[in-house]
C-alpha cells in the first residue's frame, strides 16, 4: 500500500496537482514573508548589538542565544493569547489568517538572525577596527559597512532562518488553524493528511518539503563556498 501510495504521490507532482500546489505556494509566501521582516529586524538588531556597548548588553545576548531554541508552540502561544479577541491585538483580526502564521515565524526566525549576525559582524569588526578608527568613524556609519562586508555570511544565516521556517508546524497550526484553502501549509496539511490516512497527498508534500530543504542546504554550502574562496 505504501508503494502505491508513493506512485499516487508521484503523479500528483508531475500531473501539478492544484489543491497540492496550492498549499505549496501558501507555505513559500508565509515563510519568505516571514524570513524578509526577521532579517530587515534582525540583522540590524545583531549588528547594533555587536556595535555598541550598554548596561544589560550581555542579558540581551543570552537571551537572543536562548530564543533561538524557543519551542515552536510557545511561540504559537504567545501570538496567540496577543492575536485572540481578549489580546492586545485582537482587533487587528489576524487569528487564524496568513498574517497571524507569519508573525509566529518572525517571532521563531528573528532570534536566530539577531544572534548570528552579531556574532559575524563581531567577527568583521575585529579585523576592521583599526581602520575604522583610523577614518574616524562613528558606530552608525560602521554599521551598514559591516553589514555589507558580511553579505554572503548573512545570506547563509538567511537560509538557515528559511529553513527553520518552512519546517515549523506547532506555532502555524495554533495561530493559522490549518484551515484548507486559507492558512493550510505542507508541515500542517502533512500532519493532517496522514492521520485521515490520505498518504499520496501527504508524500507529496513530504517530497516537496524534503527538496526545499536539500535545496536550503545546498544554497548555503555554496555560499560558504563562495566566501572561502573569496576570503583565500
Amino acid at each position: 500500500m505504501e508503494n502505491n501510495a508513493f506512485y499516487v504521490a508521484l503523479s500528483l507532482l508531475v500531473n501539478l496537482d492544484a489543491s497540492l500546489f496550492q498549499i505549496v505556494a501558501l507555505s513559500l509566501k508565509v515563510s519568505l514573508m516571514a524570513v524578509l521582516i526577521a532579517a530587515v529586524l534582525g540583522f540590524p538588531l545583531g549588528a547594533a548589538l555587536a556595535l555598541w556597548r550598554f548596561p544589560g548588553r550581555g542579558g540581551v545576548i543570552v537571551m537572543l542565544n536562548a530564543l533561538m531554541g524557543l519551542p515552536p508552540v510557545v511561540a504559537g502561544l504567545m501570538v496567540y493569547l496577543l492575536l485572540s479577541r481578549a489580546g492586545p491585538l485582537g482587533e487587528l483580526g489576524l487569528l487564524f489568517t496568513p498574517g497571524a502564521m507569519v508573525v509566529a515565524q518572525v517571532v521563531l526566525v528573528l532570534p536566530i538572525l539577531a544572534a548570528l549576525s552579531r556574532q559575524k559582524v563581531e567577527e568583521m569588526l575585529g579585523e576592521y577596527r583599526e581602520q575604522f578608527v583610523s577614518l574616524g568613524m562613528s558606530r552608525a556609519r560602521m554599521m551598514p559597512t559591516l553589514l555589507w562586508d558580511a553579505r554572503f555570511a548573512l545570506l547563509t544565516v538567511l537560509l538557515a532562518g528559511f529553513g527553520r521556517a518552512s519546517a515549523e508546524v506547532g506555532a502555524v497550526m495554533m495561530v493559522g488553524g490549518n484551515i484548507d484553502g486559507v492558512t493550510r501549509v505542507m508541515t500542517t496539511a502533512i500532519v493532517l493528511e496522514t492521520g485521515k490516512g490520505n498518504l499520496p497527498l501527504a508524500l507529496g508534500l513530504g517530497i516537496v518539503l524534503l527538496s526545499l530543504v536539500l535545496l536550503i542546504n545546498a544554497g548555503a554550502y555554496m555560499v560558504g563556498e563562495v566566501t572561502r574562496r573569496r576570503i583565500g
